[in-house]
């Protein structure tokens, strides 16, 4: 079975790939929020060695512009292994130059809208596991 069709039974995984500190937490915990569970990196190279341990991911948010392995560098590694080349890329930059294009299912320029971001999130990955405060078990009930 193919990673892609794995994430379909797994759709809440997302892989974020930013170099950033702050922008990588503010992005994970706004994520894990919405209900997905976020695997990060720092770069590409350790995104691929996090990419082979975690389970499938629905997404890949990838910035383009890191050490170590930039975005395109892990997309065109990304390409090379059959296994990972379905899965969607979402590229989060404040770069932009039509001349280095990637296979990018969306783009989102920093900073981050998070409207944007929701709405490809929920288009790749479905619904998180987000929390639906007025669930009945989510009520303490007085009596």
């Amino acid at each position: 079975m193919s990673v892609a069709a794995r994430c379909r039974n797994i759709p809440s995984n997302i892989l974020l790939i930013e170099d950033e500190v702050d922008i990588r937490t503010t992005l994970k915990d706004a994520l894990e929020w919405e209900g997905y569970r976020v695997y990060t990196a720092s770069n590409g190279k350790e995104g691929m060695e996090i990419l082979l341990e975690m389970p499938a991911p629905c997404l890949i948010l990838l910035d383009l512009m890191m050490p170590v392995m930039n975005g395109w560098e892990f997309a065109d590694a990304l390409e090379t292994d059959r296994a990972y080349a379905d899965i969607p890329i979402v590229t989060l930059s404040a770069f932009s130059d039509p001349e280095k294009r990637i296979r990018a299912n969306g783009s989102i320029k920093k900073p981050v809208d998070w409207d944007v971001l929701f709405a490809l999130v929920r288009k790749h990955c479905g619904s998180g596991d987000s929390h639906d405060w007025a669930d009945p078990e989510n009520i303490t009930r007085f009596g």
